[in-house]
């Protein structure tokens, strides 16, 4: 018979409880009905793991690479099911119930994300500050950053189809890989669902493998990483526009407002604000594109045409044009200077100029320098063990 399911269990040195998460899983298997097998990612065990799930009749893949999303990628790309379920081996999750995942997934639904809020959680399974703060925060966070429907992003058992899992193409390693599964899934506008599931208190004695501050933030910051449009784009543009509206009107004259006059220090900082405005501009570009090359996020059609309208031509010849901007005002505040000899020297028209003409000078570099690392990050390379079929 076709194997189905395969029901993945990452595993380092889970003895303690690894038995229990097979039996129940295999129980299920025979009660259902569902044709599958139990598949064990083991990250080094050094406590009689493999043992365990072997003597059990679990499969065990041995994955040298150390990482929770290691150690899943290693197990699913060895596994015979059309489906995948995957879950902590820490006996947290109810491997015996999971026919709300098949009945999804066999729907049609490419990703099936458990929701613990709407199974229950039973008491002492989840610390406060997940449950009230690291949790809620981090879905909203990925809900508004992705538009994802997912309202428990970080829900440890989840189903997919292994045709969806390649597609995927997930390339982290470490608890990234949970928020890697439902970005790319959502950017690649699979059809996701979401089922209620149970959480339990860990049966391990030992502390668990999770620490939460540290890998809460790890998600964060890797879900800012993928978005960088919020991260640097919209506040890039923000800065830019505040700099140029009020810098625009410092260069003609002084602006007195509500009884504060502003002048050429207040100019200095709106230089400032466009220059960092304008850079993060560029860097949502450059890790865009970084991210793209390598196979973080789906290239978008929006991207595509970003990548036809912005060449290292077209940057060379943008840059220069800064660049003379720049040099002509320059010019044009040495000769306001030289000629003061034969009337009143005008500092504050005099700084303004030379405000600008370092501002034009400043992103001319910036724009052609910018515009080589893009060209370089665009380059097609082939790895090395590709050439050599491996």
């Amino acid at each position: 018979m076709d194997c189905e399911l395969t029901i993945v269990m990452p595993c380092l040195n889970e003895a303690e409880t690894l038995a229990r998460c097979i039996t129940k899983a295999q129980d299920y298997l025979r009660r259902s009905g569902v044709s599958g097998e139990v598949l064990i990612g083991d990250n080094g065990s050094a406590d009689g793991s493999q043992e365990i799930a072997r003597n059990l009749g679990a499969r065990v893949v041995d994955v040298p690479v150390r990482g929770y999303g290691a150690a899943i990628y290693g197990a699913v790309m060895q596994a015979k099911g059309r489906f995948c379920i995957m879950g902590d081996s820490d006996d947290s999750y109810d491997f015996s119930n999971l026919d709300p995942f098949v009945q999804a997934l066999r729907g049609g639904a490419e990703l099936v994300m458990g929701n613990r809020f709407k199974g229950g959680i039973r008491p002492g399974a989840m610390p406060w500050k997940n449950r009230y703060i690291g949790n809620p925060i981090l879905s909203g966070l990925g809900r508004v950053l992705f538009k994802t429907p997912i309202r428990d992003f970080h829900c440890g058992i989840r189903g997919f189809s292994r045709a969806a899992f390649l597609r995927m193409d997930l390339r982290t390693t470490g608890m990234e890989f949970a928020s890697e599964m439902v970005i790319k899934a959502t950017l690649l506008k699979m059809n996701i669902q979401e089922v209620p599931t149970t959480l339990d208190k860990d049966g391990r004695s030992r502390p668990p493998h999770l620490r939460p501050w540290r890998d809460g933030w790890r998600h964060l910051r890797f879900m800012l990483l993928f978005s960088p449009n919020w991260l640097f784009l919209y506040p890039g543009v923000l800065l830019m526009l505040a700099g140029i509206m009020l810098g625009g009107a410092l260069m003609a004259s002084t602006v007195t407002v509500g009884g504060l006059r502003l002048s050429v220090g207040t100019l200095i900082y709106c230089a400032m604000m466009i220059e960092v405005g304008f850079q993060g501009l560029w860097f949502a570009l450059l890790s865009r594109a970084y991210a793209v090359q390598e196979g973080l996020v789906p290239a978008s059609e929006r991207m595509r045409r970003i990548d036809k309208a912005v060449t290292l031509e077209g940057g060379l010849l943008a840059g220069l044009a800064l660049l003379a901007v720049g040099f002509v005002l320059f010019l044009r505040a040495f000769s306001l200077w030289s000629g003061a000899r034969f009337g009143v020297l005008n500092v504050d028209e005099i700084a303004r100029i030379c405000i600008g003409s370092a501002l034009a000078i400043s992103l001319g570099f910036e724009v052609m320098f910018s515009s080589l690392l893009l060209s370089t990050l665009r380059l097609n390379v082939r790895h090395m063990s590709a050439l050599q079929g491996g």
